[in-house]
């Protein structure tokens, strides 16, 4: 297995988590939160959606698709521009309502196209680019990719997790 098929298939895990944690969800079940500090499906989807956008793009060099494909003002949430959610408080949280399950799902199934396209070309090599200068040690390709990769998946679980306390 190369390199770019290993990636390919964590992001597409991580795409099937999504899609089937939003299928069939009223609005309802999608802003619940089980508590009051509590993230929200919707939240963690756009949360996955937002932390895989902002850094693959900036990996690769292209427009998120959040600005590109005009989401941010379709989600329209009054957030900063840039924002994904890292450190939000419970209020910035909440912000992630009106928000369809389609509208959810049609957002993450650009980022994740984009990002199946960028990893696509990728060989072990290229896995050793510095792409942040600002920790130390610096970051890497392929640290960054398998922080996306792990911080979606759990918030995945935490989003499946959810559903299941909804009984949805």
């Amino acid at each position: 297995m190369e390199i770019n098929e290993l990636l390919a298939d964590a992001f597409g895990r991580v795409h099937g988590e999504v899609a089937g944690v939003l299928d069939g969800l009223s609005q309802d079940d999608l802003e619940a939160r089980p508590g009051p500090g509590a993230n929200s499906i919707a939240w963690l989807v756009w949360h996955i959606a937002r932390v895989q956008d902002d850094h693959v793009s900036e990996a690769a060099g292209h427009e998120q698709a959040w600005t590109a494909g005009g989401w941010e003002d379709r989600f329209d949430l009054g957030l900063p521009a840039g924002d994904t959610g890292y450190g939000h408080t419970a209020e910035q949280a909440g912000r992630v309502a009106g928000v369809s399950g389609a509208d959810l799902l049609a957002y993450y199934e650009a980022v994740h196209a984009q990002t199946l396209a960028y990893v696509a070309g990728l060989t072990a090599a290229d896995l050793d680019r510095v792409v942040d200068v600002n920790w130390t040690p610096h970051v890497t390709l392929g640290v960054r990719l398998v922080s996306v990769i792990d911080d979606n998946q759990q918030h995945g679980g935490q989003a499946a997790y959810v559903r299941g306390l909804l009984g949805a």
